[in-house]
């Protein structure tokens, strides 16, 4: 089959087209999907999306018009697809449902551990000659209150990590997980969870319910000073509500994987650019903030697993007429 590419980087290139190993060809386009851009799929039989590209209605009504008959997104999250239409014009829809949870629990743990010991400041001043310890100082994970809100295998991969630190782990979800339990993991309500917690982790799906789960009613649920981190999707934040919570102190440290308006932003280097989102750039202010730009997926085993489910959904596809991982 003919693959149309949107969002593509080197890397993107570098594990799709060793996954297709010849038997599908990728044609690769370095913009990102819009109603602009549908057009430069023309000619192909499927197309292969990413977190930011824009699947909507008027979108879908191009590829159907194109002969398209297949969406296939290299990522778990689908929130940026109108379903009713993908329905609609009959176009089939696969996603990969887990590359590495391990990846993303990993970097989570990361901005905890650079946000709590502040290593981004302390990496900062040694390459100034600064060793002072001044302003550095930090608290042990060992005993404290971690809570995870969403606790599919993210999640449950962040409190086997967490427990292991010896931290005690709450967990709310819609759906609780046995795993989660047998190692330990209190399921609480929410609002438990956000009072009792040192530690705020996300790692729930957008959905309509979860949009700014975390704002400003919530925040004032938190332990005054709790640590916040976000690795999930950006708008499960709201984030003028989190940029007030640190000016104020409520939250005492912010760690941020993904930002609600990071679609003008993420994935493209902007150095040369003024950005003109005053509140991203506010949140870069502050030295108890780490912001890194939606790289917690990021990794050689998670980028490999990406692109053999990718490119099995389109085998599966090819055979038979439905994605190995349908999106329904």
């Amino acid at each position: 089959m003919d693959i149309a590419v949107f969002s593509t980087q080197s890397y993107d290139r570098r594990f799709l087209d060793a996954a297709a190993a010849g038997h599908h060809t990728l044609h690769y386009i370095e913009a990102r999907l819009t109603p602009d851009t549908a057009v430069l799929a023309r000619g192909a039989k499927a197309v292969c999306v990413f977190v930011n590209d824009q699947v909507d209605e008027s979108v879908l009504g191009q590829f159907k018009s194109l002969g398209i008959g297949l969406v296939v997104l290299r990522a778990a999250g689908y929130n940026n697809v109108d379903l009713a239409a993908a329905k609609a014009q009959g176009i089939a829809l696969g996603r990969v449902p887990a590359y590495s949870p391990e990846a993303v629990a990993e970097h989570a743990v990361a901005l905890i551990l650079s946000l709590d010991r502040n290593i981004h400041r302390a990496y900062a001043r040694v390459r100034e000659g600064n060793f002072a310890l001044e302003g550095l100082l930090g608290f042990n994970l060992h005993g404290r209150t971690v809570g995870i809100v969403g606790t599919g295998r993210i999640g449950t991969s962040m409190a086997r990590i967490m427990t292991g630190f010896g931290c005690k782990v709450l967990a709310h979800d819609i759906q609780p997980n046995p795993l989660c339990a047998e190692i330990g993991v209190s399921y609480v309500p929410l609002a438990q969870l956000l009072g009792a917690s040192d530690i705020v982790t996300l790692h729930c799906p957008l959905t309509p319910q979860t949009q700014h789960l975390i704002d400003a009613a919530a925040i004032a649920k938190m332990k005054h000073g709790a640590m916040l981190i976000n690795t999930s999707r950006g708008p499960i934040l709201d984030t003028k509500a989190a940029v007030s919570a640190i000016k104020s102190g409520a939250l005492g440290h912010l760690g941020l994987d993904v930002y609600e308006a990071e679609g003008a932003l993420f994935f493209d280097d902007k150095s040369d650019d003024v950005i003109r989102d005053d509140v991203f750039e506010r949140l870069l202010t502050f030295p108890n903030v780490l912001v890194t730009g939606h790289q917690a997926f990021f990794t050689e085993d998670a980028m490999t697993a990406i692109a053999a489910t990718t490119i099995a959904n389109i085998d599966a596809f090819a055979k038979n007429g439905k994605p190995m991982h349908e999106v329904s």
